[in-house]
């Protein structure tokens, strides 16, 4: 007779789905799919984009958009034609090259250019897109996006656009795929009057445009991906403050609603300091210092936009008010201060090239919370946290999606991916070791797009063990491995049940009372190196390892 210790706590109950910003699963890809997620065609790769400047103006009242984007690239080759994107449903008015109107065709999502002339390896050059239109709305902002048009309680407009997982080309003229950053960026927003526009980067200049516009020039001096362009617009008021961090002075700057004004004093002032100083403490140096750190109040939940991150928790703690690990250590701070803030080192510092590895974004935030909490509240604490949220993991599918059709994988990114970052460290063993590693993720892919292999190699070379097929099997199976226990000969043998070959991971048992030991089993059946271990006195731990235990 078997007995099993189901460690999936709860697994098929209700979930909450918190923090997923992105879409569902789908079953079959387009021609669409591929033109937007392949990231080796030529028509891409032939150029390397190092400056935006996006120039829109916001008709909120017909909820239309028009305007330019300015692109300034290297060309990587020899080139005559190249792709960039915009959603079929806003028009390109003209595409200018040294004053000239040049030839383009369409299909679907995708614009192809054709240049008079051939552009030459290394050179650099510019052309301008002119667009308008009705712009995708939002649906349910930020996991359906587009472009959010509300009123605030006030019955002042309030727009947003929040356009990660979908592309930033569903509101603007880019080269929307996130393996190829812009080195800088100007954002231009213009807007009704009496209104304001917070972007990311620096405000350099508002212009009283004297048509009953205003326009709000923000400079982004650091490497940024599309989907992290932001417009907010709103009646808003603006304070700041400052933080004394690792590489000096750090503005903070916050755009509210005037009538949020003394919650988000309040609010902010207890959350966002701390927040900093745990994350610069685990991660490094907050990235952005030259662009400052900006939260923005938002008519949607909120989105990672690099230095200017959109809030819409509504000014208490927790997720909406509620606890996501169950634990009540969630409770203690606002999950959208820390959440999306996270992200300035897990997807804005480092940002995966492919939207398959969205893991990368949103497994080190989501365990980002839990070194928030253990900062704050102890190891216990952080690790109560993180084990608390794995009411939500589902094990439906593969963490990592499929590449080159830009498209994520399953949501248990974000707990089943922080658990899993909180085994590596419990199987590194060396928590000095482990901070390490996270600070010199950020520091050696600073500001860089990245990949599968470039993060797993380089915890599995910093920790001195290969880790490979750990995270082999939680990123590209669905299914959990299992510790198999039993008695071969009078003595406890014990093996893993995993889809990962030669899968290898070490866990900690103890038996009854004492103290826990590292074993290193395999998926063929080898005996248990603990002296006296029975299978009624193996206890495994199963609080730091995301695992199933099987005893026969």
């Amino acid at each position: 007779m078997k007995k099993y210790q189901l460690l999936l706590l709860a697994l098929g109950l209700l979930t909450l789905k918190a923090n997923a910003q992105l879409g569902k699963a789908k079953a079959l890809f387009t021609r669409a799919d591929t033109l937007r997620g392949d990231l080796s065609t030529p028509l891409r790769t032939c150029y390397d984009i190092g400056y935006y400047h996006l120039d829109v103006k916001f008709d909120i009242e017909h909820k239309f958009i028009s305007g330019s984007t300015l692109f300034k690239f290297t060309a990587m080759q020899d080139f005559t034609k190249l792709q960039f994107d915009l959603f079929a449903n806003l028009k390109v008015e003209k595409v200018v090259y040294k004053g000239q109107e040049l030839p383009y065709t369409r299909e679907y999502n995708a614009v192809f250019v054709t240049f008079p002339v051939t552009i030459a390896k290394g050179s650099k050059d510019e052309f301008t897109v002119y667009y308008s239109g009705n712009p995708t709305i939002a649906k349910n902002a930020p996991w359906d996006g587009g472009i959010v048009f509300k009123k605030d309680s006030a019955g002042n407009p309030w727009v947003a656009t929040a356009c990660q997982g979908v592309g930033a080309s569903i509101w603007w003229p880019n080269k929307d795929q996130q393996a190829d950053e812009v080195d800088s960026a100007l954002i231009s927003i213009s807007v009704p009057e009496g209104l304001q526009d917070a972007s990311n980067g620096r405000l350099r200049k508002v212009t009283d445009l004297k048509n009953g516009y205003t326009r709000f020039d923000w400079f982004v001096s650091n490497p940024i991906n599309n989907y992290d362009i932001e417009a907010n617009i709103g009646k808003y008021t603006h304070f700041s403050d400052t933080y004394n961090g690792e590489k000096g002075k750090l503005t903070l700057d916050y755009w509210v609603l005037t009538y949020n004004l003394e919650k988000a004093k309040k609010q902010f002032g207890e959350n966002v300091k701390d927040m900093i100083s745990a994350f610069e403490h685990w991660f490094g140096p907050y990235p952005f210092y030259e662009d400052g750190y900006k939260l923005i109040e938002a008519p949607h939940l909120g989105m990672e936009h690099q230095s200017g991150t959109a809030y819409g928790n509504h000014y208490i703690n927790g997720y909406l008010g509620r606890d996501l690990s169950g634990t009540g250590w969630g409770l203690k701070w606002d999950f959208i201060i820390v959440h999306e803030s996270g992200h300035e080192w897990f997807g804005n510092n480092i940002t995966s090239k492919d939207l398959a590895d969205m893991w990368i974004h949103e497994s080190f935030t989501n365990y980002s919370e839990s070194l928030f909490v253990e900062q704050r509240y102890g190891k216990l604490a952080g690790q109560e946290y993180v084990h608390g949220t794995r009411i939500s993991i589902e094990n439906d599918r593969p963490i990592v999606g499929i590449y080159g059709v830009n498209k994520e994988g399953s949501e248990d990114m974000y707990y089943k991916g922080g658990n899993l970052l909180n085994m590596i460290r419990t199987i590194i063993n060396d928590d000095e070791k482990w901070r390490n590693i996270l600070r010199g993720l950020n520091k050696t892919f600073y500001h860089q797009t990245v990949t599968y292999d470039d993060v797993v190699d380089y915890i599995s070379n910093q920790s001195g063990k290969n880790l490979k097929p750990v995270f082999d099997q939680y990123l590209h199976y669905k299914n959990i491995p299992i510790l198999e226990f039993m008695v071969i000969n009078g003595k406890l043998h014990c093996r893993w049940q995993a889809d990962t070959k030669d899968f290898n991971m070490p866990v900690q048992v103890k038996i009854k009372g004492g103290e826990y030991q590292f074993i290193q089993p395999t998926t063929r059946f080898k005996p248990v190196s603990i002296t006296g271990a029975t299978k009624d006195n193996i206890e495994v731990d199963t609080f730091n390892y995301y695992i199933g235990v099987l005893v026969d």
